[in-house]
Formats: structure tokens, sequence, C-alpha cells
């Protein structure tokens, strides 16, 4: 089968590999019928992701069709179309059922990395390196989804691929990291970062009762995505002080919340190493904090900061301010499995723009290495590349 792989930073390109297969009674196999390109796979293309080795299968945004069941008594049955988390859950450890799904302490084959890396070890995820789990992806023609009797969700009937697409994860993403703002109605919520995650923070933000929302951007693109998703005032990093304009629009309180979407930003140039020696010569030097430490700066005594954006490794902020203003920090990998049912009911009752972030579409994982180039330049106006297999 065609699918796109890493082979080093800056080298992605569309192998012939093997065909997935059943390893396990609680798997399936699917053939992919949409996938996606995410933001946080640039970070694997730059580099920035120890434990990535040469030939391994991206991708964590995907969904398509059941052909082949690992058990006959398995509650997914072939031709059942089916939308997956781009984190895997057992359903069985504490941590599961807690629903902490991206804390999952049974999924990740390579638990030890990741303890070694961030401390404990957290869930596998599909198309993410080897420090979680090792598991190929799904920009692929057919992928295999481990676990799959508890995290996946039949599609309804009546719902197409691009309606239900970006429950893999940014809509969740987007919508977690408003949940955790704690929104009772009438609050001012800053966005940074209004790329396909803040697309659906702000959306989210909105639903969930913000009256005000900030976006802060420069690429024009993004900034129109922000529009459109219902930011009410657009601050562009590039030409404004964001601090003084964010006073200026609160009358000097600051906002009730704010949702940093921007998390490691893309740094070329790293080679890779071992585990420990990446976080300290190659992921830390590259994740700038400059978005995050204008969110503390600029939420009010008192208010959430709520961090959606991903990180790798250890960084510097300004725990004086967090202290001292009684800040509120929330954060976390996104727990998919609990927002695949409230938000398909989103979806399906006409309240959410799934659709409108796409740039750039194709039929063939073969344009796949110059559509992520693109994607990662911002290039052609590109703010999402989605590939629809059939």
């Amino acid at each position: 089968m065609k699918a796109l792989c890493w082979h080093g930073t800056n080298d992605i390109r569309c192998d012939t590999v093997d065909d997935p297969r059943i390893e396990d009674s609680r798997d399936v196999v699917i053939k992919v019928t949409s996938c996606a390109i995410c933001g946080s796979d640039l970070h694997l293309m730059d580099g920035l992701m120890p434990e990535m080795h040469s030939g391994d299968v991206l991708g964590h945004e995907f969904m398509g069709e059941v052909v082949e069941v690992g058990s006959p008594d398995h509650p997914l049955k072939k031709g059942d179309r089916i939308v997956v988390p781009f984190n895997i859950n057992c359903g069985e450890c504490r941590m599961c059922k807690m629903g902490l799904y991206s804390c999952c302490q049974r999924s990740n084959r390579n638990a030890d990395k990741a303890a070694e890396m961030f401390g404990y070890p957290i869930a596998g995820l599909f198309g993410y390196s080897h420090i979680l789990g090792g598991y190929s992806g799904g920009q692929a023609e057919y992928v295999r989804v481990p676990m799959a009797d508890f995290a996946p969700i039949k599609v309804p009937d009546g719902m197409s691929d691009d309606d239900v697409l970006f429950l893999t994860d940014i809509f969740p993403t987007g919508y977690q990291g408003a949940e955790q703002c704690d929104l009772k109605g009438g609050e001012t919520v800053a966005v940074w970062g209004c790329g396909p995650v803040g697309f659906f923070a702000i959306q989210s933000a909105k639903l969930l009762g913000a009256e005000r929302i900030i976006a802060i951007e420069t690429v024009p693109e993004r900034i129109e995505l922000a529009r459109r998703a219902g930011a009410t005032d657009i601050i562009d990093f590039a030409k404004e002080d964001v601090f003084e304009r964010i006073k200026e629009i609160t009358k000097g309180e600051g906002a009730d919340a704010v949702i940093e979407c921007v998390g490691m930003e893309a740094d070329a140039g790293h080679g890779q190493g071992g585990v420990l020696s990446a976080i300290k010569k190659k992921v830390a030097p590259a994740e700038r904090e400059f978005a995050l430490t204008q969110a503390i700066q600029s939420v009010r005594p008192g208010g959430v900061v709520s961090i959606p954006g991903v990180y790798g490794g250890p960084l510097s902020i300004n725990m004086g301010q967090v202290v001292q203003k009684s800040l509120t920090l929330r954060s976390g990998q996104t727990h998919v499995k609990r927002y695949l049912d409230p938000l398909t009911k989103l979806i399906r009752e006409g309240k959410v723009d799934m659709t409108s972030l796409i740039s750039h579409r194709s039929a063939d994982l073969a344009e796949g290495p110059d559509l992520y180039k693109a994607f990662k330049e911002k290039r052609d106006g590109c703010t999402k590349v989605v590939f629809n297999l059939g």
C-alpha cells in the first residue's frame, strides 16, 4: 500500500509499505477514506520529536471503513465507518476509567521511553514516534487500529467524512482548550494561534458562553479563519503590542481566560539522538515560550491559562506572575474519547463550522510531500490539508 513516511528532517516521502495485519483480537484494520496533515505533524517534519525512525508511517487524523476484525465477536463489523481518536486507549486502566484517556497506562508499547522523557508513561499515539508506541499512522491506504473495541466511534448515518474527520483531534483539542477555561457566560477570552486548533477553540469558547474573543495571529489566512470562527477582535502580533492591546480592550483588567494554541514552535536543523539528549540539545532550545509568556502576562488576576498547544520538553515561564496573580494553569493532551458523543451532537445540530478551514485537498497520497511543504511554509494560503481517498 501507499503511505506517507518520515525519513529525516524535512524528508517526507510517499512509499510503498507492507499492508497492516491483525495482531490482537481487539484490533481492526480499516481502509482509510479520509486523513489530514496536523500542525503537530510539522514538529516531526522539523525533527523536533526524538525516536522517529526512517520509514515510520505518519498521521494521526484519519477515519475509514473496517475491512478486517480481530475476532468474530468484535463490536465493530466489516463495513462500519469509524472515526479514530489520535490517542489509543485501553479502556481498562485507572486513567481510562477516570476519563483521562491521553494518560492511558497500557496502550503505549514503549512506556519506558515516555516515562524517561515526561516522567510518566502516557498513551500510545498513531504515527508519532517510538516514544509514543511506534504505531503506524493513518496517512496511508490502510491502518491497523489497536484496542479498537473501545475508543473509535461509528459514524452516524447521514454524516459525511468532512462532517466528522476532525473529531479525530483538532475539534476535541480546541473544545478541551475552551472547556478548561471554566466559562460561565459573558467572559473575554484571548486565543493565541489561529490555525486549525485555534479555529475550533474560538468556536468552542463562543458556544460555551464567551462574549468577547480576542484572536492573536499574523498570517492573513489564519486571521480570516479567526474571523470566520467568531473572533470579535483581532490582534496582529507583528504590528501591535499584544499585552497593551489586550489591556486596552479589557479596560486594563486583562482577559478572563486565555487559550495558548501555539505550543512548540517548529525549528529545523536538529539531528536525532537518544531521548534525554534530544530533550537537552534539541527540543528545549526550539521551544520559544513567547506565546505562553504573553498569555500569562495578559490574563487577569484569578484567570485561567489553558494550554492545548503541544510541548515536548522543559521551558522557562514566569512562575512569579502565575503565583502572584492567583492563576490556574490547565493543560494536557486531548482526552478525545470524552468528547466524541457531545461534539458529534453539536455537528449534527449545525452549530460548528467543520470545513471552511480546509484549503487544500488531494485524492492521491503521492502529492503528500509537496503538500507537507506547502502547509509548513504557509504557501498558497494553506491552512489545512485533507486527503479524500474514497
